[in-house]
């Protein structure tokens, strides 16, 4: 086993456990606040900070992972979510909503510090010429993450019955603590550190393509959780009846499905040459929202209409977003990587925040039909913007 595929190893097995804790203190937080009476629009308002700090985490923290290295950026983000998960560990009188809205910030910081640590580092890890192996290793760490993620749901779940809601986080952050204690003495020193120490106004993109890329990311992920974070849920629950486990089982079975054909989108897109792929991919997946909007509308029975439609719009989507990932990956310069990675995640980061309000305020004020087809134009937007990317060549192994 050469240095890279270990350094790979590690970047992943260190991803994967943050995700896992990432997916299991979502669900934590939205089953014990529904216990405690919240509404689910309340509860997805919890996770605002959690949003918007991921816009200047991604921001400031390439900047900083090129100042810094990668392996640093990466471990503070691992000791972060250790002190978010410790600062939920409280007595149940102090956990008042500024409390965990605050946890939930340091959360979302150590989400993206992390995750811009990991998708830059691989840039470093495979030769430029070699971009369908590139193609591949980011397609693998980007889908096995959501994949995760929906076990995380799973485990949440579990935990929370199992050790209630102060042991479940107790029992995340001890075993976070051995993650990072192994991550601080494997992971390669100096990773991504920037042989000129880059000025605080580069975090800037000056590249056009980086900046369109980053700009239909935004639309992209703003497609996505426009009803997908607070009027879905909700639309189950009071529409179908669905009990809560039965909300967050099929959410989490679709955010594992979405998290394998990420992993399988290499093979499904075949070479990446030109922009036609992130273009055609686009206007394909912004039809889904549009027909399930029409199909409701005209009476169709609803069961069949959103479960059919949200789960080709999660094959579709998990193209989309792995081709995105592949694409800022390959585009992104090799000394300071992390820079153009960090601007791109605060678009990815920037889209989930509006996705995130205009999902309860939308469907409070005009029902799930109007996010489909808010959605459906986010994404013809992202399609749109795709066509100005600049025209690439053939990927090779």
């Amino acid at each position: 086993m050469n240095a890279a595929i270990r350094q790979y190893l590690v970047i992943t097995g260190n991803y994967w456990a943050f995700t896992l804790t990432d997916g299991a203190l979502r669900m934590l937080v939205v089953l014990h606040f529904h216990q405690l009476g919240y509404s689910p629009l309340e509860i997805a308002l919890l996770f605002i900070f959690y949003e918007f700090f991921g816009i200047v985490t991604n921001l400031v923290g390439g900047y900083l992972g090129a100042r810094m290295g990668l392996n640093r950026t990466m471990n503070i983000g691992l000791f972060l979510q250790i002190i978010a998960l410790a600062m939920l560990a409280v007595p149940a009188a102090m956990l008042t909503v500024p409390w965990v809205m605050t946890a939930q910030a340091m959360s979302g910081i150590a989400k993206d510090l992390n995750k811009m640590s990991a998708k830059s580092g691989i840039k470093l890890l495979v030769p430029d010429e070699q971009q369908g192996t590139l193609y591949k290793w980011v397609a693998i760490l980007t889908g096995s993450k959501n994949t995760l993620k929906g076990v995380g749901f799973f485990l949440g779940g579990v935990l929370l019955m199992a050790a209630g809601f102060t042991g479940a986080v107790i029992i995340m952050a001890l075993a976070l603590a051995v993650v990072w204690l192994t991550s601080l003495f494997l992971l390669r020193q100096e990773l991504g550190k920037s042989k000129a120490r880059p000025k605080f106004t580069e975090i800037l993109s000056k590249s056009r393509a980086i900046n369109v890329l980053s700009a239909a990311r935004m639309f992209l992920f703003g497609a996505r959780d426009v009803w997908f974070v607070v009027a879905l849920p909700v639309y189950l629950h009071t529409v179908f009846g669905w009990d809560f486990w039965k909300v967050g089982g099929f959410m989490a079975i679709w955010i594992i499905g979405y998290g394998f054909i990420q992993t399988l989108a290499p093979r499904i897109t075949g070479n990446i040459e030109g922009r036609q792929p992130a273009v055609l991919w686009a206007m394909a997946l912004a039809l889904v929202p549009a027909a399930i909007a029409v199909g409701l509308t005209t009476g169709w029975s609803p069961r069949i209409v959103i479960v059919g439609g949200l789960l080709l719009f999660g094959v579709l989507f998990a193209v989309n977003s792995s081709l995105h990932s592949y694409l800022i990956v390959s585009y992104a310069r090799g000394d300071g990587v992390s820079l153009d990675v960090g601007f791109y995640y605060m678009s990815n980061a920037g889209g989930r925040l509006l996705g995130t309000i205009l999902s309860g305020w939308v469907y409070q004020a005009y029902g799930l039909e109007a996010c489909l087809w808010i959605s459906s134009g986010l994404v013809a937007t992202a399609a749109l913007l795709s066509m100005m990317l600049p025209v690439r060549a053939a990927s090779t192994t």
